[in-house]
């Protein structure tokens, strides 16, 4: 176990970083805006800022140094949430998305790497290792302030810009009914899948006894 604690992260770092910066290199060589509007739109999809979570967290593991953010991030509470809004990311894609375009050679690497691999390599850690570590309520729940404050900046940019990262945010074509619903559907699919995971893992901490609190 103790070599796939070492070992996992390195991959899991490696394969983010390289999907995020190969992602970024394609939006630069094929971009119709300014490079200034290019980053603002690239980090406005919730695939990438929540890939860049999981990077973070794996360079965290690889690259460990002491502080208050950085220990939060080790914890496995936001191994928790961080694995729940990564899995979001592939479903979502899978479901809503991944039919509405066709990459090609290195995009489509990019795009399996960020919406595919990417989740399910994050799941397979969190079984493997996360799922024994504590997961507090408070703490795991308080993630979800993430998404919220994605969602704020995604529709209120929408809302000014005309630019919305994802068509079922579009409120000006498909109205705000019909953008509430998708909404809520995503808040609902969301809060299950991490009411799901940290019921798991705490039910597994149960089993093997108190555990040293790590949040």
């Amino acid at each position: 176990m103790m070599n796939f604690k070492k070992i996992l992260p390195r991959i899991g770092m490696c394969l983010v970083w390289f999907a995020l910066i190969t992602q970024f290199i394609l939006m630069l060589l094929n971009r119709e805006v300014s490079v200034f509007e290019l980053i603002i739109r690239f980090f406005s999809y919730f695939t990438i800022t929540t890939n860049l979570l999981v990077a973070l967290y794996f360079t965290n593991l690889v690259w460990p140094e002491n502080g208050f953010w950085r220990d939060r991030l080790r914890s496995g509470s936001a191994a928790t949430a961080i694995t729940t809004c990564i899995l979001i990311v592939g479903i979502v894609y899978q479901t809503l998305l991944k039919d509405l375009w066709r990459p090609t050679g290195l995009q489509r690497v990019a795009d399996q790497l960020l919406h595919g691999i990417i989740p399910l390599f994050m799941l397979g850690y969190w079984l493997v290792i996360v799922k024994s570590q504590n997961i507090g309520l408070k703490s795991v729940y308080s993630w979800l302030l993430y998404p919220i404050g994605y969602l704020a900046f995604a529709l209120g940019r929408g809302y000014l810009s005309g630019f919305y990262p994802y068509p079922f945010l579009e409120i000006k074509k498909i109205g705000f009914t019909q953008t509430a619903i998708n909404i809520g559907l995503i808040a609902l699919g969301t809060i299950m899948m991490l009411t799901l995971l940290t019921a798991i893992g705490r039910g597994i901490q149960k089993l093997k006894g108190p555990a040293t609190r790590h949040q």
